[in-house]
């Protein structure tokens, strides 16, 4: 349990503070997780919203909570923890010696500044902080995604930042790598001789990470119009999913060491310029279809706009130029309006290199491991092994599953209570650095620059299916297909 500390939710009345932050702090409090004193304080832009603050919360509480979560008497004294405040992030006015009178003058007690605004805002208001003399030796500051447009408004942004905090007190938050399972692909990988040693081009056949949608633009269109999947989802979330598979095993799991390995892989990402772009990437867009039972609209009918040529969907061939990965393909998959939500990493691998039963004996499938980060998280392996209801030698595949919700009764996976709390606790290890950002940024704006100087043109999928069909032909060129979540 980490020492007392003050966070302030800059944002704390917006979407993502009332939907995932509030909840994860009511839940670290609920396990005891919160040391006796901690504070709690969302920053509001009216006075209105910040009297009314308890209300709101308590609500967002019952609205996204699991079943079962919510407690009367827990959440009074979560409650008790909760100081709303109203002022302008932008204007340092006399609005903010509220906020200074309540985090007081004590230079030992850590202060978590959670910066859940646009990041056109994090200058602004870190600056104002400045002002204000509320930074100080134990104070940290946590950024949301995305940093920037591109390289340089990332390195704009990251400059600013860095005006006002030091490298160590900068915590950029990337909620996938909070995921149990995520942790647990790490486990599985430097903890298991089984896997160290089949983790690499002489086993392993391609690699496919696929995040998978079923939402559309959520009230974000705006922003997301001017983003797009490339720069949403693949520019941080999978690129960091895709370290944590490729790197090599650091000397230790410090965050040093671990940052070392993750920029080294991308680093060795072979570059894609040019024609190379259109050889190895597929980007989409969702028009009207049917999602289950629900018929939704097209991405331009939800933007209210004739026309856009910004991807929903993008699904890329990479590849890492070092002696561990020469020749395995990486797949990286994202869309939104797909037919199913989930987030899955699939390691398949290579056939085997001689077959001793004769063809009677049915087909022999490669070994697949396959680690599911969700909805549900859970981590199978896929075997060949004897038809056990036959006399004869039939194979079939046969899996072994684990599945972390059943097979720990008390696990509730949430990434960031696991990662405020690291936060707290002073420990980086699953945050990202200031260098992989821009090693990621220079890997995906020459993708950007390209389709911008071409014209590009996203191919047309319908919403409720798994993106448009030039993407399965992507892989089916190479002999391969997409395994499509069940």
């Amino acid at each position: 349990m980490a020492n007392p500390f003050d966070m302030v939710l800059f944002g704390g009345g917006g979407d993502l503070a009332l939907r995932k932050l509030i909840p994860a702090l009511y839940r670290a409090h609920r396990e005891g997780s919160l040391a006796e004193g901690c504070r709690i304080l969302p920053v509001c832009r009216r006075q209105e919203d910040a009297d009314n603050y308890l209300e709101t919360a308590q609500q967002a509480l019952k609205t996204h909570l699991r079943d079962g979560e919510y407690n009367d008497n827990c959440w009074r004294e979560f409650s008790e923890l909760l100081r709303a405040v109203a002022l302008d992030i932008s204007v340092p006015d006399e609005q903010w010696d509220s906020l200074t009178d309540v985090l007081g003058s004590d230079s030992e007690r850590v202060r978590i500044f959670y910066l859940a605004i646009p990041p056109a805002v994090f200058g602004p208001c870190c600056e104002n902080l400045s002002l204000k003399g509320l930074i100080h030796e134990n104070s940290r500051v946590v950024v949301e995604k995305p940093l920037g447009y591109n390289a340089r408004t990332s390195d704009e942004i990251n400059g600013k930042i860095a005006t006002y905090f030091p490298e160590q007190n900068i915590f950029r938050i990337d909620h996938y790598l909070g995921k149990e399972t995520v942790q647990n692909l790490l486990a599985l990988r430097f903890s298991n001789v089984l896997f160290e040693h089949l983790w690499d081009a002489k086993t392993i056949d391609h690699i496919q990470i696929s995040i998978s949608e079923t939402v559309g633009l959520e009230g974000r269109a705006g922003f997301y119009d001017e983003t797009g999947a490339l720069r949403d989802m693949v520019q941080n979330h999978l690129l960091q999913l895709l370290c944590l598979i490729a790197m090599e095993s650091p000397n230790s799991m410090s965050a040093k060491n671990i940052r070392a390995e993750k920029i080294k892989v991308l680093e060795a990402l072979r570059p894609l310029v040019g024609e190379a772009v259109d050889q190895n990437i597929v980007r989409g867009q969702y028009v009207a279809g049917g999602l289950g039972t629900q018929l939704v609209p097209g991405y331009l009918e939800e933007l209210e706009a004739a026309r856009s040529s910004t991807e929903t969907f993008v699904a890329i061939r990479a590849h890492i130029d070092n002696w561990r990965w020469a020749g395995v393909p990486f797949y990286l998959r994202t869309g939104k309006r797909m037919e199913k939500r989930c987030a899955e990493i699939v390691i398949q691998y290579k056939c085997v290199s001689h077959r001793v039963y004769d063809e009677s004996a049915g087909e022999v499938i490669p070994n697949r491991l396959v680690i599911r980060l969700q909805p549900e998280e859970s981590i199978k392996l896929v075997l060949m092994a004897k038809k056990m209801d036959s006399l004869t030698m039939e194979l079939q595949p046969a899996e072994l599953n684990l599945t972390l919700s059943d097979t720990y009764d008390s696990f509730r996976s949430d990434a960031y209570k696991r990662l405020m709390l690291d936060v707290a606790e002073n420990n980086p290890a699953l945050f990202i650095h200031r260098d992989e950002v821009a090693a990621a940024w220079a890997w995906v704006d020459p993708i950007i620059n390209h389709w911008r100087d071409t014209g590009n043109q996203p191919h047309l999928y319908r919403a409720g299916s798994w993106g448009p069909q030039a993407a399965s032909e992507l892989l089916a060129r190479d002999g391969r297909h997409w395994f499509n979540a069940q």
